[in-house]
């Protein structure tokens, strides 16, 4: 049966047990019984598709990750403890050493660490695009580049790349691109169908929804999704069974909550777009954003990050954090509180002054991820904090 979105986000569950309960059960065990020796040899020389032990698999991770490959379109993926372990461990599992990668320069300041502080130690090499220059991109590849790393849309300023364009080099190229598709969920926008090989999603943000749980998820091409899982299984990243009975049961309500959020977002980007104490504004739905146009093309609606700049600089950026009342000041995004962030001092906090400046980050930019209270509210809350 052919159904949609929402419905399988819903009806996909395990097997019902004997008990024939109607909401799937926690398996909060850390491993599984053998009927026979046999049985054990089998299962170890992974004859049989069964549970071992929850660091390899489990009943509740493998729904939710069953989800969401029918969510994503993917053949196949694997459950991990954090987004940035999924972000890791997808990378070191693809990478040898002496291996290249081509970067979008706007990315989360966690996974730019990792290209800049502890992939150089493997001798794993990068270089970074310009999100503006998909045709400069071609001359940056080398015999040992490997993957096309990108987020859209990006972490902070909510910058879209041409998922379709990014498609066409990696297989021009025969080179694996891997999607970061947090900010957007799988309810927006699906990369695999615009080229894309693998796609990471942090689980802690849009799919909780709540802020209650870490998670991060990659799906994808059964053969590179095999590998991740196969260096995973050694590693350890795994992702425990609580939290993904969590996740399994939120992603039920993705897409009624993330329907709230774009509204909401939609709605505070144009009212700051008309205030006169702000410079500028970004939403991928606003037609005054630089790739309107694009985010029209792949995503079904913004998404709830807006990002924004207050006139004053650092100063005036401080006095607008200090004036909120009623929003969270947080680093975290897609909650059902709305969080307004400090990017140049949080979460990109690790780049250099310059580094910042080439991705968009000024001292008075402020992310706020747009939650599912009252617009109004939200909106109130942000004019009295801007003066």
């Amino acid at each position: 049966m052919n159904r949609k979105f929402e419905t399988n986000a819903i009806r996909t569950q395990l097997k019902r047990s004997d008990n024939l309960e109607h909401s799937v059960p926690m398996y909060v065990t850390s491993s599984f019984v053998f009927e026979d020796a046999e049985d054990m040899r089998a299962s170890f020389a992974e004859e049989k598709e069964r549970n071992v032990y929850s660091r390899y698999s489990n009943p509740n991770t493998s729904e939710f990750v069953e989800k969401v490959c029918q969510m994503e379109v993917a053949e196949a993926g694997f459950a991990f403890a954090s987004g940035m372990a999924a972000v890791f461990s997808t990378l070191a599992a693809l990478l040898d050493s002496g291996d290249h990668v081509l970067s979008a320069r706007s990315i989360f300041g966690s996974t730019h660490s990792l290209f800049t502080n502890f992939f150089p130690k493997w001798n794993i090499d990068h270089t970074y695009f310009k999100i503006d220059d998909l045709d400069g991109i071609e001359a940056l590849v080398t015999p040992k580049t490997k993957i096309i790393y990108a987020e859209s849309p990006t972490n902070p300023g909510v910058d879209i790349l041409d998922l379709e364009a990014l498609g066409k080099i990696a297989k021009k190229h025969n080179l694996i691109l891997v999607v970061d598709n947090c900010f957007a969920s799988p309810y927006l926008q699906q990369p695999i169908k615009f080229g894309a090989d693998l796609v990471i999603h942090s689980g802690t943000k849009l799919m909780d929804g709540q802020g209650r749980v870490l998670a991060g998820i990659t799906v994808g091409k059964r053969e590179l999704v095999d590998k991740v899982y196969r260096f995973s299984r050694i590693t350890g990243p795994a992702l425990s069974p609580f939290n993904a009975w969590v996740l399994s049961k939120s992603l039920e309500t993705l897409a009624v909550r993330v329907d709230r959020h774009c509204d909401n977002a939609l709605k505070l980007a144009e009212f700051l777009e008309s205030n006169d104490k702000v410079n500028w504004v970004k939403y991928p739905f606003l037609k005054s954003h630089p790739q309107y146009t694009i985010a029209k093309k792949q995503m079904k609606a913004g998404g709830c990050v807006v990002a924004f700049e207050v006139k004053g600089g650092l100063e005036a950026g401080q006095k607008f954090f200090n004036s909120i009342k009623m929003l969270s000041l947080s680093a975290n995004l897609g909650d059902s509180r709305s969080i307004v962030t400090h990017p140049a001092s949080t979460t990109h906090s690790k780049l250099s002054v310059a580094e910042r400046a080439e991705t968009g980050i000024s001292d008075g930019m402020v992310r706020v991820s747009v939650g599912l209270e009252h617009i109004d509210d939200i909106i109130a809350d942000i004019s009295q904090a801007l003066g």
